[in-house]
Parts: C-alpha cells; structure tokens; sequence
C-alpha cells in the first residue's frame, strides 16, 4: 500500500494535501476512527501500526455464544492491521454509513489528516485531482476486500448473504455519462449457471447487473494464483464457497479500471439475468479522453467496492450489529447507521434514472 498515493498522484496533489493537512504524533492505543462515530478528517497513516476491530459487546448472551463457537478468546474482534501509506476516514467521502471499525494505533505512530471539508471542496474544484484521488481510493479498498476474502475463506460462512442495495451510485454519475453507457454497451442475457467472471480469469468487459441475481464466490481449494488463472482461461469451474450475492444496479468487472489486477472472485448467475456490457477497451479510452467522466466514475468504483466490503465485514462481525448492543427494532428508534434524509433522496434519484435505463434497453 505504501507507495499506491505516490504512484496514482501528481506532484501537485501531494504537494497540496501536504499544504492542507497537519501532521500528527499518535501515542500507542490512541483512536484514530472510532466505529459509528463522526470523521471530521482524512487520515494518511505516515508511519506506524494500527488496528481493526469491531466491537463484539459483553453483555449479549448470543454474542458471547457465537464468540465460544469461533473459538474466539474476545469479543472485540481485530480483522486486520494498517500500515504507512494506507487511509482512514474515507468513508465521509465515499461511503453513506458512519464507519464500522474502530481503528487505534498499537505502536508511536505518525499520520496526516486533512479536513474533510477542504478535501470535499478540492474536489468538487478539480476535477484531474478527483479523478487521481478516488482512483487511488478503489485500489486501496480493493486490496482490502482480497485481504477480507483470504479470511472469509478460511471461515464457516452462512451461505448466500446479500450485499446491500447500491443503485444509488447511479446519482453520482450525470445523465451524459449514463448516455454514453448506453450507447456504447450491449444488453445481454446470461443463463442460469453461466460464469460471468472467473475467479484469476481474463476480463473483457464492465457489467452491470439490469436484472437478476449472481453469486460471487471464492475458490476452496489452495492451488497457486497461476494454476487458477489457467483453469479460468481454460473455461474450467473451479469449485468455490458463495460469500455474496449480487442483484440489480451492481457492477462487476471493474479490477482491471482500478489496479489491472485479475478479479479475486468468480461471479456466477444463479437465475437468468440481464446485463449491460461496455467493452473494456471502450471504457478505458473514455477514462483516458473524458476527465469529467473518469472524475466521476473513479468516485462510483470506490463507493461500491465500499459498499461490497461492508457486507462482507457484516459476515465477519455475524451481521448482529443491531441486535447484539441491544437496541429495539421500533420505527420512531433513530439507529447510528440509519441512512439520513440527503442519501434516501439520492437512492430515490438512482432508483429514477435506473428504471430509465431499464425502459431505454427495453429490459422488462
């Protein structure tokens, strides 16, 4: 992670952030994000150690209980660990939910933090910064959703999870970007069964799901990365363990658009679906020709693959959130992870322009 802001940012960028932020000295065990808390800055982690974790409460006997099953000595669960040139805070920016970790430094640490408010207008400003910025972003949170793979692969899953519902990142975009789509994608219709994406395999296009559901899955068995990239080429299925599924407004193919790296997972539909396919090399020469665009869809990717990770951290932290602190499930009971007013109208915004896609591509 250390040297992806030097490689995706200019001189400039850095230059600025550096201008804008103040550099801090964190003690061991300071809290850097506190889960379910306010971010006011944006961190980058300059030198030191932190860590994980998500609370697992005390005094909730099913809590304890599927702590005891895990094998877990505590139930405050560390599920993994930062280093120098790795982020924190992003999710003011990208995300719709306040965060889902806590991370706290374990040894002297040195981080820079910026204020959200300067970087959100810097932004908005520079459209050749946004585009730098949140393309660095996806390939950090990608990194961390292969890091989540490794150990949900390694974990008893329940089958099938799904991720939440991301048709709201269609109001990022403007109507130009979804005409473009449009116009240089074709609607596909793809079988039960049928491998839409093999796991280490080659990747030809950006799809997004217009109808029915596919599972993304990861292989069991522990061959190496390049016996797997050859079964993917060769069309063989290799078997797998489902971590996910994935509904309408998802988009998958995107790895090659962030890092160029090989998709971690194979995504299958598991009922007769609808795609749009963009063609990869299509896409790549529109992020090259159009910065507004490419501003755009770089903020999008980051936000899903947000999004995707969070429904895996819920496998990891059992998805009892809600019920494990106890709270009651009553409709005038404001939750700490509640979508606010400004996000419902988005998702009401995407859910508009979604259904004007599925009337355009005459997708029933």
């Amino acid at each position: 992670m250390t040297e992806i802001l030097l490689k995706e940012l200019t001189k400039s960028d850095i230059d600025w952030m550096i201008t804008t932020g103040h550099q801090k000295e964190l003690a061991t065990g300071t809290i850097l994000i506190q889960e379910r808390g306010s971010t006011e800055f944006f961190h980058i982690l300059l030198d030191g150690t932190f860590s994980v974790t998500l609370s697992q409460p005390e005094n909730n006997p099913l809590t304890r209980a599927f702590a005891a099953i895990e094998g877990d000595e505590t139930l405050g669960r560390e599920i993994g660990r930062l280093s120098r040139g790795e982020i924190a805070g992003e999710s003011s920016l990208i995300g719709t939910r306040p965060p889902t970790t806590t991370i706290t430094s374990i040894e002297k640490s040195l981080v820079i933090s910026i204020p959200i408010g300067e970087l959100t207008t810097k932004l908005q400003q520079d459209i050749g910064f946004a585009a730098r910025f949140y393309r660095a972003i996806a390939i950090i949170i990608s990194g961390r959703i292969q890091n989540t793979i490794n150990q949900l692969g390694r974990r008893n899953l329940a089958q099938g999870q799904p991720l939440p519902d991301v048709l709201f990142i269609l109001s990022e975009l403007h109507d130009s970007d979804i005409d473009w789509m449009m116009a240089s994608g074709t609607p596909q219709k793809i079988l039960t069964n049928t491998v839409v994406i093999h796991e280490q395999g080659t990747v030809d296009a950006l799809y997004i799901i217009l109808d029915g559901k596919m599972s993304l899955s990861i292989s069991l068995d522990e061959q190496n990365p390049l016996a797997r990239a050859f079964a993917a080429i060769e069309g063989n299925e290799i078997a797998g363990r489902e971590i996910a599924r994935l509904s309408k407004g998802e988009i998958i193919g995107e790895t090659p658009f962030i890092d160029g790296s090989l998709p971690p997972a194979t995504v299958k539909a598991i009922e007769d679906s609808v795609v749009l396919a963009i063609p990869r090399q299509l896409l790549a020469t529109k992020l090259q020709q159009d910065i507004g665009f490419a501003s755009r869809f770089y903020r999008v990717i980051p936000t899903l693959l947000d999004q995707r990770l969070q429904g895996m951290v819920n496998q990891l932290s059992y998805s009892r959130r809600v019920y494990s602190q106890g709270l009651p499930l009553h409709r005038n009971f404001e939750y700490e992870d509640e979508l606010g007013i400004e996000v419902l109208d988005k998702v009401a915004l995407a859910g508009k322009r979604f259904d004007w896609m599925l009337g355009r591509l005459n997708v029933g």
